[in-house]
């Protein structure tokens, strides 16, 4: 190929590249960079514009009991449906899988709650949650149990918003989940019956490990979900009661546009980006050399 034609190719392959790489640039690497940078500085006036103040954001945040509440928020809300989800996901792909009938109007009705709006799905499980007249505290009256405020409770806030999550996020999950195992060739499994094994042990010892590569996509995209709760929060709880169920995004979003601080919400912001790439490539560094065979 001439140097012409060599050129041409190369700006081919730019000008293709060119969209996707203003977009990326435009929305995700100017807005983190422009992130970083603002918390550094002090928050700026029409009559005191902002300096710079190097870590003092970040030494303020260290001392921010509503932070660390919201941090331990976080790692509940986390450890709660991390797990459940990706467990309950499974479990349903597995079971529409097979010869179930019915099996489409099956997986419609597990995918349903993924496709509907967050602002619905909060106010539906809203009227599960709400004092005397919900859902939930109609059945237990029906066994003699007395009414419970559910989302004002701080002791029950959080697990409601966990279950809650679960319920949105486990038939998103499955639609993966359900996608691996259709890929799985099926020799491997009649092999495995031949020399008498039971389903049980075909599924831990050969059809859980070869959806080790979907498990890792799936815990890194449940993982980043569980820090970007807002929607839900601000149509439940609003973070009540006194913070019990606010969340580390949920804080950013009432920091930035409830108390005005900019320059705080960027050292949140920038805080929470650094979890997120550390748990990011920690997942990738430890598990995804042991999950994938050659």
């Amino acid at each position: 190929m001439s140097r012409a034609g060599s050129t041409r190719v190369h700006l081919y392959g730019w000008l293709l590249l060119a969209p996707a790489a203003i977009l990326l640039i435009a929305f995700t690497h100017y807005p983190t960079g422009a992130t970083l940078v603002h918390s550094v500085f002090s928050e700026g006036t029409a009559l005191r514009p902002s300096t710079f103040v190097g870590l003092e954001n970040y030494g303020f945040m260290m001392g921010d009991e509503v932070f660390w509440r919201v941090v331990g928020n976080n790692f509940w809300f986390a450890v709660g449906t991390i797990p459940a989800s990706i467990a309950l996901a499974l479990l349903m792909a597995v079971w529409v899988n097979g010869r179930l009938p019915a099996r489409g109007l099956v997986r419609m009705a597990y995918f349903t709650p993924t496709i509907l709006p967050m602002i619905a799905v909060a106010n539906i499980w809203l009227f599960f949650y709400s004092p005397d007249i919900g859902l939930i505290d109609q059945v237990l009256r029906l066994f003699g149990a007395s009414g419970h405020n559910w989302l004002g409770d701080p002791d029950t806030v959080l697990g409601c918003i966990i279950i809650m999550t679960i319920w949105k996020e486990s038939g998103f999950f499955m639609i993966f989940y359900l996608a691996a195992l259709q890929s799985l060739p099926p020799e491997l499994e009649e092999a495995a019956k031949l020399e008498g094994a039971k389903r049980w042990y075909i599924f831990r010892r050969i059809t859980f490990p070869l959806l080790m590569p979907t498990t890792l996509f799936v815990l890194i995209n449940a993982t980043i979900n569980s820090f970007k709760l807002v929607d839900h929060l601000f149509i439940l709880t609003k973070g009540g009661p006194d913070n019990a169920s606010s969340l580390l995004l949920y804080y950013i979003y009432e920091v930035a546009f409830s108390f005005f601080e900019e320059a705080y919400a960027a050292t949140l912001t920038a805080v929470l980006l650094a979890v997120l790439a550390v748990i990011s490539i920690g997942q990738f560094a430890i598990l995804d050399k042991r999950i994938h065979y050659r």
